[in-house]
């Protein structure tokens, strides 16, 4: 079984923007596409885990997401870099779309999106990593037992979030690049 790098996608990837609507809105950081390039070489795979509660709240439709990631994709080809997978979840307990109202296991901390992606694409979690920019993000890669990483690049440098209880990052990272520069470090230390 293979190892992953599960990736929260807004603040880690692309710049953070509240409740991305627009496809032109959505910015890639200047490093995701050679961070993404070195994750392959090292034969990770890389996955997307991302709460759209957009959708639950009405602002934008699933199908949007999928464009989103579509478009995500192409950018990223041009560059040379994959995303193997894009997992998202679409629900919140506090949405206006009815069909969406509800606490799920798929929606972060919970560790759904990541035991579906292991169990659709054969991953090993237990050598596989998360990197994310909010605590939640790293919350979900322990409950699924991945290593994981705190990036400062979206949300983690504005909120000044504490560690839930219990919940420690193996690093607290300026960027997605420096994670995989730790990432390929710790995999050929093992």
């Amino acid at each position: 079984m293979r190892p992953a790098v599960f990736l929260d996608r807004d603040g880690t990837l692309i710049e953070e923007v509240e409740y991305l609507s627009r496809l032109e809105d959505m910015v890639l950081f200047p490093w995701t596409v050679d961070a993404l390039r070195l994750l392959a070489r090292a034969r990770f795979a890389t996955v997307i885990v991302t709460n759209q509660s957009a959708v639950a709240r009405g602002i934008v439709t699933e199908e949007f997401v999928r464009e989103t990631h579509a478009e995500l994709e192409s950018r990223l080809a041009r560059g040379g870099a994959h995303i193997e997978r894009y997992y998202f979840c679409p629900d919140h307990p506090d949405g206006t779309i009815e069909r969406y109202r509800r606490q799920s296991r798929c929606r972060k901390p919970q560790p759904g999106m990541i035991e579906q992606a292991a169990a659709d694409l054969g991953l090993d979690v237990t050598r596989s990593w998360m990197v994310g920019d909010r605590w939640i993000d790293v919350e979900t890669g322990v409950a699924a037992g991945t290593r994981a990483i705190l990036v400062r690049s979206g949300q983690a440098s504005r909120l000044h979030e504490e560690a839930p209880p219990g919940v420690r990052a193996d690093a607290i990272l300026n960027n997605l690049m420096e994670a995989v520069g730790w990432i390929l470090r710790a995999a050929t230390s093992r």
